[in-house]
């Protein structure tokens, strides 16, 4: 899937906000001719915007009537338009209820207020507020169709496009956790002194992609697979050692070089594209001691294999065991990058992370490695948690200032009452 910068006068190929680009797909003929745009759901999560606002977009700048069927994810403007077309419109609509007005940071959310008032633009950035242009017809179907009150997985736009979280990239909420990643490492056992008491002296920490460190990853795998500590407990068959999931990590170990569309065909040639096992795999054979940098590249198979709960509990055992026995150097300071990365690709959900912080388990590793894993995790937790307690605060000050106008309001009224009774008489 092509991504392309969603500021597309960017010609930065390191820009960090990055969005897949708009295809379309001409349907029917004569009078019934439509285009549809397949990826519509995936270019709006990158947006952090619904995806029925940019199709809407598109129908009010075209002259065209819009289907917004979001049950069975189809987006449809009446009419034949082409991809060129659309994107432009994509671009106009990006800038007008994106970008932020001050710093033209897309990070941004809409906050629509009940009263009808100007709708703004929230950026995550720069802390500025800029409102939208409400002489758009787009601004009426938003006040009457406000997006989701919290949009779990992404706290901004360009989150969902497979950007990973870099230091000193500019980004300020993303900053701020970096920093807090390397304080609190200090408390953390380092990867080197963790590998000294299980394993001896090593001289490095790089990737090591030679044949020999990886036949040691497939035995890793392997052992874990066999043992029942990557699947669970809960069926047997499939810890036997020609089963789908033992194929599939070791076809993964040894195709580590394969793009994200081999990865998922190996997957579906196997069965197991649906099954929530096969993301434990997925994560173990994957991804390496850069793992942070490495969820971009697999954000299309890892968006397409994570679709419940259950997937993300089990995209959860793999870290674990990835960061507790495959790559001992994600631990202190890899583990909270790595589920921020997974966090803003919107394949982690927040109340899912948190319920996974707070219990110990035995499933995956040894009691010891996972709590060694949640504590290595805890300055991504902490930052969830303070998440939390500004939007809390700030939907507070939004109540208040409500039930000031709405006493202002009535105190107004009952003056006026007064002053009416005091003609009469």
């Amino acid at each position: 899937m092509a991504v392309v910068n969603i500021r597309r006068d960017v010609d930065d190929k390191y820009y960090r906000y990055r969005m897949p680009l708009l295809q379309t797909k001409i349907e029917g003929r004569g009078n019934g001719i439509k285009t549809v745009v397949p990826n519509m759901s995936d270019i709006a999560r990158a947006l952090s915007r619904p995806p029925t606002y940019p199709t809407k977009f598109f129908g009010f700048e075209l002259g065209a009537q819009t289907t917004l069927d979001e049950k069975n994810d189809r987006y449809i403007i009446n009419g034949a338009h082409q991809a060129d077309q659309l994107r432009t419109l994509l671009d106009d609509f990006i800038d007008k209820f994106v970008l932020c007005g001050d710093c033209k940071n897309p990070e941004t959310d809409l906050k629509v207020p009940k009263d009808g008032s100007k709708i703004m633009r929230d950026c995550k950035a720069c802390g500025k507020r800029s409102p939208v242009n409400m002489a758009h017809k787009l601004t009426t179907y938003i006040s009457k169709n406000p997006p989701p009150k919290k949009v779990k997985g992404a706290k901004g736009a360009g989150k969902s496009a497979g950007q990973s979280v870099q230091e000193g990239d500019g980004g300020g909420s993303d900053d701020e956790l970096t920093a807090k990643i390397n304080a609190e490492a200090a408390n953390i056992p380092t990867a080197e002194q963790h590998a000294k008491s299980s394993a001896g002296d090593n001289e490095g920490w790089s990737v090591d992609t030679s044949e020999a460190a990886v036949k040691a990853r497939v035995k890793a795998l392997e052992g874990g697979l066999q043992s029942g500590l990557t699947l669970g407990d809960d069926d047997d068959e499939d810890e036997d050692a020609d089963s789908p999931y033992n194929q599939y990590g070791l076809w993964l170990l040894e195709n580590h070089e394969a793009s994200a569309a081999e990865v998922y065909k190996k997957a579906q040639e196997l069965g197991i594209e649906k099954k929530h096992k096969a993301v434990q795999v997925l994560v173990q054979g994957l991804f390496t001691a850069n793992a942070e940098k490495e969820v971009e590249k697999y954000a299309p198979v890892l968006a397409k294999m994570i679709t419940s709960e259950k997937h993300q509990k089990s995209l959860l055992g793999g870290v674990e065991r990835l960061a507790g026995v495959q790559e001992p150097t994600l631990i202190p300071t890899g583990v909270p990058k790595l589920l921020m990365a997974l966090y803003q690709i919107d394949v982690l959900d927040e109340d899912v992370v948190k319920d996974w912080g707070g219990k110990v388990s035995k499933k995956y590793v040894d009691k010891e490695t996972s709590k060694k894993v949640r504590k290595s995790a805890k300055p991504f937790l902490d930052w969830l948690e303070e998440e939390d307690d500004d939007d809390s605060e700030e939907e507070d000050s939004e109540e208040e200032d409500a039930g000031k106008k709405t006493n202002g309001k009535k105190a107004a009224s009952e003056e006026e009452e007064n002053e009416e009774d005091y003609d009469d008489l």
